[in-house]
């Protein structure tokens, strides 16, 4: 009964997802790397996060990148002429003690040129770049497209990049 009873645990832990994942490089932790499932035809899509700086100095993320991805940006939104612009920027800073979540909508780190599309259910690795704290790689889960966070379906000008 025991064999029995552990065995359908084990079963039911390989089949549910698991949501909470977090890394630490020096005093930051990266905390549930997700991107959105895309269909087939999307060339790009986006990955996000919440870093969390428990030090006290701040720190920036500085780059990303993925073998998923022919280039990884980071990006921005911001509101101009009343629709909602993506903006490329060269670092984010974390503040001391201090947290930035990546978000839809926010900020994010766009992939560009997917080999293929993101599948809900699948993971792929993602390396960020810290000025201070260095370079960590994290495990990016990808959620259904029904998961959480805002819907990319405002209008936005997305200047020279198509298809985010």
């Amino acid at each position: 009964m025991l064999i029995r009873t552990l065995s359908l645990a084990a079963l039911f832990a390989c089949a549910l997802p698991s949501f909470a994942h977090d890394y630490k490089v020096g005093e930051l932790t990266i905390d549930h790397p997700w991107s959105r499932e895309l269909p087939p035809n999307a060339p790009a899509g986006a990955a996000y996060f919440t870093l969390k700086n428990q030090g006290a100095a701040a720190d920036r993320l500085i780059g990303a990148s993925t073998p998923r991805a022919q280039k990884s940006e980071l990006h921005t939104h911001v509101h101009k002429d009343g629709l909602m612009k993506m903006q490329q920027i060269p670092a984010v800073e974390i503040p001391a003690k201090g947290e930035v979540v990546f978000q839809p909508g926010g900020n994010h780190v766009m992939l560009f040129g997917l080999g293929q599309p993101l599948k809900a259910g699948e993971e792929f690795p993602l390396s960020l770049e810290f000025e201070k704290a260095g370079k960590v790689e994290v495990q990016v889960q990808v959620e259904g497209a029904d998961g959480q966070g805002m819907s990319h379906q405002m209008p936005m000008e997305h200047g020279n990049h198509k298809g985010h």
